[in-house]
């Protein structure tokens, strides 16, 4: 058992040419990690006498800052979570932050360069290069790709897709077991043998996923996506399989509805999006709140499903993604008190260890054989499973002649062989039970018969009188 509070890391998007730059300062320290300061100067409409904060600081784990590339983002958040992932325990690696912020760059990656690739493709090629390497466990991938759009779940991987509308799709549905394990209806998990069909399938998903062109944001993702590599590793010969995921999230942004200023379907997009949002923050700060008895992860889906990866079985990584421009300072600092908050949490992650009972069989079986070998090998004689019908006259007249023998010293010697011992005492069973039945029976007719004579002697005795 592992266990360790949720990693938190920040990064901070490049600006563009139209927007100005918010005054924040980095540093970094090697041991206590890094902080980001956020400075808000006082508004002069508000007077000169208020109680408004300036400064804003915060602690992560490590920030990256405007010129950090991906593949260093890839080796510090993702790398170590996926090596824990390939040991046997389960992982997840979310993303937080506004419209726009760089989540899902941060996430997927851009398509324009190869080196803009993002977490989730640079971790299924790290995983499928060490379980190419590995020649000691026989490992299976499967992965699966979950959107939820308004507050419904949706198989991004659903060859459907194209040709079927969202609303005539099968929605994905929650079940619970007796144990408080979630089971998701309806979502496919696809076999992926290699690198190469693990993105393929990604990049079906990718496709498929609810993109909307908003004022924050021209590629706007309106919907929150999980995807999940399933792996599972046994030595040859071992009964004992080690099952493991990786959840990789997209989180939609969060965004001021007065601020985009959007209507019609964006709205309620944008609503479905903010209350998802609140109610995992809600559940946030319930496990961050010392003697909490309750937690509402069933408020939301994405609460729901990611609720081991939330003050659970897991080793999580959250990185907050920051647009440190004037006009989102507030919003910057809204996702840094988030992450501050999911800092508290604490995990307990353990190793996902099971017997497979087919393995177990099959290892009986064989036990038997040998034990059924070495038998014979002892005895010199070549059981089978059934007595032979000339055993079976062997054992009869055994039997019978140890019923009649009148000698309390004789003993009914079978040998070693449980088949013989079993019929044995079965036939003495049968027989015990013959013979009081005959007793009860002979009982019967004596007491019968005393009846009878009981009633002859009245009628005799009242002639006589």
């Amino acid at each position: 058992m592992v266990k360790q509070t949720i990693q938190i890391y920040a990064r901070v998007k490049p600006l563009t040419r139209r927007q100005q730059a918010g005054i924040y300062s980095l540093d970094e320290d090697e041991k206590s990690g890094s902080s980001l300061e956020i400075i808000v100067p006082r508004d002069l409409a508000d007077g000169f006498v208020n109680n408004k904060r300036e400064s804003y600081r915060f602690k992560f784990q490590r920030i990256f800052d405007q010129e950090a590339k991906q593949n260093i983002v890839f080796e510090t958040i993702a790398k170590p979570v996926a090596e824990c992932v390939l040991a046997g325990y389960n992982g997840t690696i979310f993303a937080y932050g506004q419209t726009g912020s760089g989540k899902t760059f941060t996430i997927t990656g851009g398509a324009e360069r190869y080196s803009d690739r993002g977490i989730i493709p640079r971790t299924l090629s790290y995983v499928y290069q060490q379980l190419q390497k590995d020649g000691s466990k026989v490992y299976t991938s499967h992965v699966s790709y979950l959107e939820i759009y308004n507050e419904c779940g949706y198989d991004l991987l659903d060859p459907r897709h194209d040709a079927s509308r969202l609303e005539d799709l099968p929605k994905v549905t929650i079940m619970e077991d007796t144990d408080q394990n979630i089971h998701l209806n309806n979502l496919s998990l696809q076999q992926a043998t290699n690198e190469e069909e693990a993105l393929n399938l990604l990049f079906l998903g990718d496709t498929n996923r609810m993109i909307a062109e908003t004022p924050m944001n021209q590629a706007s993702t309106r919907s929150h996506c999980i995807f999940t590599i399933h792996i599972s590793s046994k030595e040859p010969g071992s009964a004992t399989i080690r099952r493991s995921k990786l959840h990789l999230v997209d989180l939609a942004g969060s965004e001021r509805v007065a601020k985009t200023g959007v209507g019609g379907q964006l709205l309620t997009e944008a609503k479905y999006i903010n209350l998802s949002l609140h109610y995992l923050e809600q559940v946030i700060i319930a496990l961050s709140e010392k003697h909490r008895s309750h937690i509402p992860y069933r408020n939301s889906m994405m609460t729901s499903v990611l609720r081991d990866s939330l003050g659970g079985n897991c080793m999580t990584t959250m990185i907050a993604t920051l647009s440190l421009d004037k006009r989102n300072v507030d919003e910057s600092i809204s996702t840094c008190r988030f992450a501050q908050r999911v800092a508290l949490i604490k995990n307990e992650a353990v190793l996902n260890e099971e017997i497979d009972p087919r393995l177990i069989i099959a290892r009986l079986k064989k036990e038997i054989q040998e034990l059924r070998d070495e038998l014979v090998m002892v005895t010199g004689e070549q059981r089978t499973e059934e007595l032979l019908q000339e055993e079976l006259l062997q054992l009869d007249e055994l039997i019978k002649r140890f019923l009649e023998d009148t000698d309390p010293e004789n003993t009914l010697d079978v040998g070693a062989d449980m088949r013989k011992i079993k019929y044995c005492f079965n036939h003495l069973k049968v027989y015990s039970v013959h013979i009081q039945g005959s007793e009860r029976e002979e009982k019967k007719k004596l007491r019968d018969l005393l009846q009878q004579r009981d009633n002859e002697i009245n009628i005799l005795y009242f002639l006589l009188v």
